[in-house]
């Protein structure tokens, strides 16, 4: 499914950009640090553009710090993010002392997003940990997910027990494929997760129509609590980060909403392996 044409708060979008935000987050050679992870965005040229995957959003912030701390458990899992830009939240779970036993990343497969994205990953392989495998793929969303699927174990190859979509709502006219993604991808478990952030410029009834219609699909959702409630608002990460202060990223944690999301009893008890 194409994405292009369907983003209609494109400024607001932009304006979150954290190229935009200060001015001085990226590096001279157009890279962001976060703590071990060294990491570039796709050049400013065709679908990289018009994708949006030439920045870095706040909510793969937000997500990157609940990875920080501990918040997503995922020693031993199996994870896999679409749309994954730089993939910052999935790279950095492969850094973590228990890391998952495989990442995959993958991005609308066009030469100049899925180059950089690969770049980052081979890059960045040394500070990953021995017993984590990360691969990089292409993948139009909604499309077949064979490919992906073929890169789980042999002995474990259901499915995905955590996926992430890291400020992907805001394309609203590929919520029906994000949808046929997650449950083309995320294992049929009681214990599989999909954390989904979005930037709260992407309007509220977006989100919330994306969340109607996933929970037809056999999803139900909680909602993260919204950082901007907390007063001060506050960065718990320790991690440093290129050309951001704490009070910096507490602002850019505060732009941010996100959803857990897992299968219902009722969809478990049609479709669980039995």
């Amino acid at each position: 499914m194409q994405r292009e044409h369907e983003v209609e708060n494109l400024e607001d979008i932009m304006s979150d950009s954290i190229e935009m935000f200060g001015g001085e987050t990226l590096e001279d050679n157009g890279t962001i640090q976060y703590g071990p992870l060294v990491l570039g965005v796709a050049p400013k040229e065709g679908k990289a553009n018009t994708l949006l995957a030439d920045h870095l959003f706040s909510p793969a912030l937000l997500l990157a710090e609940q990875v920080e701390r501990g918040l997503i458990p995922v020693q031993g899992q199996k994870v896999l993010e679409i749309g994954a830009g730089c993939a910052l939240p999935s790279l950095l779970m492969a850094t973590l002392p228990e890391p998952p036993c495989l990442v995959t990343v993958s991005d609308y497969p066009d030469e100049i997003i899925l180059g950089n994205l690969k770049r980052n990953v081979d890059k960045n392989r040394p500070q990953f940990q021995s017993n984590c495998t990360v691969r990089c793929i292409g993948y139009e969303w909604g499309k077949d997910p064979g490919p992906l699927l073929a890169l789980l174990p042999p002995h474990d190859n259901l499915g995905y027990d955590i996926m992430i979509l890291s400020d992907l709502l805001h394309f609203n006219n590929s919520h029906e494929a994000l949808i046929t993604a997650i449950t083309s991808f995320l294992v049929t478990s009681a214990t599989s997760r999909v954390y989904v952030a979005a930037g709260k410029y992407t309007a509220a009834d977006v989100c919330s129509g994306f969340l109607r219609m996933s929970t037809l699909m056999g999803l139900i959702w909680e909602e993260g609590a919204d950082p901007s409630n907390a007063n001060p608002v506050t960065w718990l990460g320790e991690m440093q980060v290129s050309g951001l202060d704490k009070g910096q990223l507490a602002d850019r944690k505060g732009m941010c909403r996100w959803w857990i999301g897992r299968w219902s009893e009722s969809h478990l008890d049609v479709w669980s392996p039995r």
